[in-house]
């Protein structure tokens, strides 16, 4: 008896997807780390494509190493160009970590990546090798935060591998984040007399200072031996409510015990205090005063600027965990989001919206997931929205709908400074409130025949 096909939904083509390569989110979390030389397994062009869209947002050279597959190694294989790629890369860069994310290509013709890893051991075990963690990474099956979360994934059970005692420590996962917040993610740490262990450190590696010789490797990064040690941290603080179901963070608990807090990106009052009481509770320690007082001027602007901003209408896209952040966000504010958009499927971004705007939203957004900005717009365009918050790839739009646009996220290409701005905790808040509410302005004095100088 012949079985009945279940039927497959179509695939949609994107013209310009709201998502980017699922290997470059992979590349950015091996950048973070020490020594760390992020390597693709695929054609040239693959690596290309990520440089150049890296460099625009952090304005720093950025080297990605390619197995630089061709018409042959796509019928025979590629594990002779993969294993000649990492010698190269350890005579030219000679890198503490060499972080492997496979590509469409070599995921499609099937490379058993794996296997060429043990083959590369027994080949060459007598050289002084780096470490190698590799990561399955096809951009058909996902995006680049799926990238981002899969290579932390990776370097922690490919790294953590062993039970280590009791370190004091606590890990931090931060998600898809800038430099400047991983900095002061850092600093916040420091003032609970905590010592982080946070996966991927971009802070140094991706915005670095000006040097006078030209450094292969930055300096900077998560150190090697903290990841190997990740198993001996008190617990583990891992952002997103959108994230995978196997992580970095429930690795390291199911593996070896150590408590996963898993909690949204701490964008927005209520967002940051669930932050500040788990620091609280895994360090020992009250809130420091400059965070109380940092809270208490942040609740002072939300006073100052309601007026401003308060029933104004916003568009949201982006990566799924900052698009809940800026939801809880911008429904404490006032700002009604009509629209979010990503380009992610099935993360449960409309249910962990509900969760973090419970109580504060006058409205219910439209949540759309694994969209492009064609489907964006067409729906935007008949909710007349009066500001637009989201990465660069939409300036378009928004400059079609003649509304503002509050540029958060990854790529910023068409301004400078992205990797330094600030979102997260109380001070992110801050600055990202203070952005929207002068934005609002600005647009007001922008269309006014008068010309405010006084608002």
């Amino acid at each position: 008896m012949s079985k009945v096909k279940t039927a497959r939904p179509n695939f949609v083509s994107t013209t310009n997807a709201c998502k980017l390569c699922t290997p470059l989110g992979a590349s950015l979390a091996f950048r973070g780390v020490e020594g760390g030389i992020p390597f693709l397994h695929g054609s040239q062009g693959c690596a290309t494509y990520m440089r150049r869209y890296i460099i625009s947002h952090f304005r720093e050279p950025v080297d990605i190493a390619s197995s630089a597959l061709g018409e042959k190694n796509a019928i025979y294989g590629g594990g002779p160009n993969l294993k000649k790629g990492i010698l190269n890369v350890m005579k030219k860069y000679e890198p503490k970590l060499v972080g492997v994310a496979t590509t469409c290509l070599t995921e499609t013709i099937g490379d058993d990546v794996p296997m060429y890893f043990s083959e590369f051991f027994k080949e060459f075990g007598d050289l002084d090798l780096p470490e190698l963690v590799r990561v399955s990474t096809p951009s058909y099956n996902g995006t680049h935060t799926d990238g981002w979360h899969g290579a932390v994934r990776s370097m922690v059970e490919q790294l953590c591998v062993e039970d280590h005692a009791d370190t004091g420590r606590v890990n931090i996962l931060p998600n898809m984040v800038s430099c400047e917040d991983i900095r002061h993610l850092r600093d916040i740490c420091d003032h609970f007399g905590i010592e982080a262990t946070i996966l991927p450190d971009i802070s140094e590696t991706l915005d670095g200072p000006a040097l006078e010789d030209y450094v292969k490797i930055p300096e900077g990064g998560t150190p090697i031996a903290e990841i190997k040690e990740m198993s001996g941290a008190r617990a583990t603080i891992e952002f997103g409510r959108c994230l995978p179901r196997e992580t970095g963070g429930t690795s390291l608990e199911t593996r070896f015990g150590v408590a996963n807090h898993r909690i949204g990106l701490p964008m927005g009052l209520r967002e940051s205090d669930r932050f500040f009481e788990i620091l609280e509770d895994v360090s020992g320690n009250p809130m420091p005063r400059r965070y109380e007082l940092e809270r208490g001027r942040l609740v002072d602007a939300y006073v100052d600027g309601h007026k401003y901003v308060f029933g104004k209408r916003a568009v949201v896209y982006g990566e799924e965990d900052l698009v809940v952040g800026l939801c809880a966000f911008l429904s404490e504010i006032g700002v009604d989001v009509v629209l979010a958009g990503t380009g992610s499927r099935g993360k449960g971004l409309e249910e962990a919206i509900a969760q973090v705007t419970h109580g504060t939203a006058r409205v219910a957004p439209e949540v759309r997931e694994a969209v492009d900005f064609h489907d964006i717009a067409a729906e935007a365009e008949t909710l007349a929205p009066d500001l637009v918050v989201g990465h660069s790839k939409g300036y378009r739009y928004a400059r079609d709908w003649n509304v503002p646009l509050v540029r958060v996220g990854f790529p910023i290409h068409d301004r400078f400074g992205g990797q330094r701005l600030l979102h997260l905790g109380y001070k992110g808040t801050q600055a990202l409130f203070d952005r929207v509410v002068n934005a609002v302005i600005e647009k007001k004095q922008a269309d006014s025949s008068i010309g405010y100088g006084y608002i």
